[in-house]
């Protein structure tokens, strides 16, 4: 007899563990299939979870040269990257530990194997174990998240050309890398092996970093980190890559003069993005719906085109977060249950976990001109926040955009130390519709770096107390 589920999903990653636990909390038989066997899917195995611990890690390593001034003798702090490794890896098995647990204690089936939808509500299961099995559910969430994408010509070999997965594993620090792509994953983990001694040189085709982030924010953020020691070459195309047994070549072109140089490197981390992972998921004769992009196409609530079957997570459109994942997890597990799930996509914050942090949410200035907004601007530095003077982490601004009409606020950007944790005061306020005026009249603990937050929203109506 085939075992039945209510519901049936496909991958342990933040989005599918989530939508599992929700799923048993609300009452549902829930089972949760996974390949890797190992839970927390590419966020907590081999994405952000390991990436934090070495960004931690590293930044502890270099704040050794703050030491003296702050009356701490430090003398010879030195880096052992085995141990380092280590503490990431225990980090990461803590963590997996714990869905293990959290799968226990809500009574959800697990099971470690590839899944491939065979129909609307079968699914065959080879067992990471060598055997097989068929199961049924009224219900399959897809939730198989993403892979890393190279650029044309040039071929991730996991020896000399790397993805973040094997950035994340190396085994000596690289005396130069090069990183191709300035998003978030290029500049977190380009900053980590600067810190740890190498050369890092990030080539970006556009003519900036961090494409989609408010462009003032960019920049102060690519000024900070050529400071502490990462170099960038802007508006370049890289041609090819060559690897030999000891280094990599690559050839790149500048796209304003059409020079063309080759630069040599121990590795390339090529950063370029990521694309939907469903290679084998379907059986022939399913015939899922995908957008011209390849991610698979949902409705509203996050149906797919097949009765029964819903995509959550970097398999569908948006951005590809983990907390966005997770957001839709619940959203499909309260939809399945008869419950009104929901995702408020406009207020997803985003951090990029250098040093300085970057975090934001909402609107860029950039978009409310393209959409033609009349808006206004607050700004605070926190050069002027007590908290961040005596602490020596004055670099960066909170920057928060409201309308001119309704002073209700539209986007909120930060730049400087804890921008991640302090994000989310943002992100409650935009989602009770709260203007700058609400923000500027709540109390705000002194000392903080929140209070940046505060003198921002006081500073769009040009009433900053302290600047």
């Amino acid at each position: 007899m085939t075992d039945s589920y209510d519901i049936a999903v496909i991958g342990s990653g933040p989005g599918g563990y989530v939508c599992a636990i929700r799923a048993a909390q609300l009452g549902l038989n829930v089972i949760c299939v996974d390949k890797r066997g190992s839970h927390g899917g590419t966020c907590l195995n081999v994405g952000c979870i390991p990436s934090k611990a070495l960004l931690h890690a590293s930044e502890l390593f270099i704040e050794k040269s703050k030491f003296s001034s702050m009356g701490i003798e430090a003398d010879n702090i030195s880096l052992n990257l085995s141990s380092m490794m280590t503490y990431k890896e225990e980090g990461v098995q803590g963590n997996v530990k714990g869905i293990d647990f959290l799968f226990k204690k809500n009574k959800i089936e697990n099971v470690y194997g590839e899944a491939q939808i065979i129909g609307n509500n079968r699914i065959s299961i080879n067992l990471n174990d060598g055997n097989n099995k068929e199961i049924e559910a009224k219900n399959i969430v897809i939730a198989t998240g993403s892979i890393p994408t190279s650029i044309p010509g040039v071929e991730i070999t996991g020896n000399k050309i790397i993805s973040s997965t094997e950035a994340l594993s190396l085994s000596e620090v690289p005396n130069r890398l090069v990183v191709v792509g300035g998003g978030y994953i290029g500049l977190e983990l380009g900053s980590v092996w600067s810190r740890l001694g190498s050369e890092v040189t990030v080539i970006e085709y556009l003519d900036r970093i961090t494409p989609g982030m408010d462009n003032e924010v960019s920049s102060a953020l690519q000024k900070i980190l050529a400071k502490q020691g990462l170099s960038f070459s802007l508006n370049s195309q890289v041609i090819s890559v060559t690897e030999t047994d000891s280094n990599v070549s690559i050839e790149v072109k500048n796209r304003e003069n059409n020079e063309v140089e080759n630069i040599e490197a121990d590795y390339v981390l090529v950063s370029t993005g990521r694309k939907p992972y469903i290679e084998n998921l379907f059986s022939d004769g399913i015939d899922i719906e995908k957008t011209e992009n390849g991610f698979i196409k949902t409705d509203s609530h996050l149906r797919t085109n097949l009765e029964g079957i819903w995509a959550i997570g970097d398999v569908v459109e948006g951005p590809m977060l983990a907390h966005k994942a997770e957001e839709e997890g619940i959203a499909v597990a309260e939809l399945i249950a008869g419950k009104p799930g929901h995702v408020n996509y406009d207020i997803i914050p985003s951090v990029i976990y250098t040093n300085p942090e970057v975090a934001s949410v909402g609107m860029t200035e950039e978009q409310l001109k393209e959409k033609s907004i009349d808006y206004s601007i607050g700004k605070f530095p926190f050069i002027a926040n007590g908290r961040a003077k005596v602490n020596n982490t004055t670099e960066g601004f909170v920057k928060i955009l409201s309308s001119t009409d309704t002073d209700q606020i539209l986007g909120v950007h930060i730049i400087g130390e804890q921008a991640g944790n302090m994000i989310g005061e943002a992100a409650v306020a935009m989602e009770f519709e709260a203007t700058s005026e609400d923000l500027a009249r709540i109390c705000h603990a002194h000392p903080t770096l929140s209070e940046a937050i505060k003198e921002a929203a006081l500073s769009v109506d040009g009433r900053a107390l302290h600047m």
